[in-house]
């Protein structure tokens, strides 16, 4: 796979949660506002990138009965240091996400692309991959967290919008809001690839 497209294929083809379904707990559960679907999505971005590292570096070494182990050591790992960073820099935001940030260990992103890509390719392609997935990442959790602050409070990043005349949709930032939004969102990105494919065959 080259270079160009192992970059980009995590902002569209391979994009989480939209296009692969996966890490949708992140996506539904810390996502009532931009600034934590930003926070957790440069947090799981950091754990991609240096997991991917790691593991491709170490595939050869690492036994084939204990390579899921193995990776789970190693993102766990990770998601240590993340979190200890996070408290010493950014302590308000962390606990705002709170138990999630942990829970990075067990995210299916995380382990697949470890499984999926990691353990196949070379390093740089493998961080590459932690980098164009953690992207995708981080920009469809603050999309969803965007959307859902700025109708359910009228605020973006914590910034008023609309004035105190606003009434806000306070079911948005609230879990049903989470499954409207992301449902939506999801329908509409099925829809647009639909007619890209027609017009693709069309043309």
């Amino acid at each position: 796979m080259k270079f160009k497209q192992v970059l980009l294929h995590g902002l569209w083809k391979d994009l989480p949660p939209f296009r692969l379904v996966l890490g949708l707990c992140p996506a539904l559960a810390i996502t009532s506002s931009a600034e934590k679907g930003l926070g957790m999505g440069l947090a799981a971005t950091f754990v991609l990138i240096f997991s991917n590292t790691f593991i491709s570096a170490l595939r050869k070494s690492i036994p084939d009965k204990v390579r899921i182990a193995s990776y789970i050591v190693i993102i766990a790992t990770l998601v240590v240091l993340v979190e200890m960073s996070m408290k010493a820099f950014f302590f308000p935001l962390s606990q705002q996400l709170g138990i999630y940030i942990p829970l990075i260990v067990v995210n299916c992103i995380i382990l697949g692309r470890a499984e999926a890509f990691a353990s196949r390719n070379p390093v740089f392609l493998s961080m590459t991959d932690g980098l164009s997935v953690g992207i995708g990442f981080t920009i469809s959790l603050t999309l969803v967290g965007s959307i859902r602050e700025i109708l359910g409070a009228g605020t973006w990043f914590g910034m008023s919008l609309f004035g105190a005349s606003f009434e806000p949709f306070g079911f948005m930032v609230e879990a049903p809001g989470a499954f409207l939004c992301l449902g939506l969102l999801l329908g509409l990105m099925n829809a647009y690839s639909r007619k890209r494919g027609e017009m693709f065959i069309q043309s």
